[in-house]
């Protein structure tokens, strides 16, 4: 079974910064595409980014040039750098990857899997 575990969230000023990181583990063959996405009170849950296993990468337009996205490969591990952190940033993050794991002996995709959610609170 694939667990996806994140990490860092917490509670920042206006203009702060801070640093998600989520972790997969279990038996992986190959992750594709790792992102992030985050649910505001009360609205929908939404793409924050995106960054596939060659390293190409997509933000959504309200992060673009104040976030990054990053994975390492090898570690199976995804990270969120935010920067300039406005109040409307404030959200439950979620990690979600797409996995190809070995189960029963066959290698076969698990469909998207999300991470429990970590909260981020930006104070005005």
């Amino acid at each position: 079974q694939v667990q996806l575990v994140e990490s860092g969230g917490g509670l920042v000023q206006a203009g702060g910064s801070l640093r998600l990181s989520c972790a997969a583990s279990g038996r992986i063959f190959r992750i594709t595409k790792m992102g992030w996405y985050h649910q505001p009170p009360g609205k929908q849950r939404e793409l924050v980014a995106t960054i596939t296993s060659a390293g190409s990468t997509n933000y959504a337009d309200s992060v673009k040039g104040r976030f990054v996205i990053s994975r390492d490969n090898a570690k199976n591990t995804v990270n969120l750098q935010m920067n300039s952190l406005k109040p409307e940033d404030t959200a439950v993050y979620y990690c979600n990857a797409d996995v190809i794991a070995i189960m029963g002996g066959e290698v076969r995709p698990t469909g998207p899997l999300w991470g429990q959610g970590t909260q981020v609170t930006v104070s005005s």
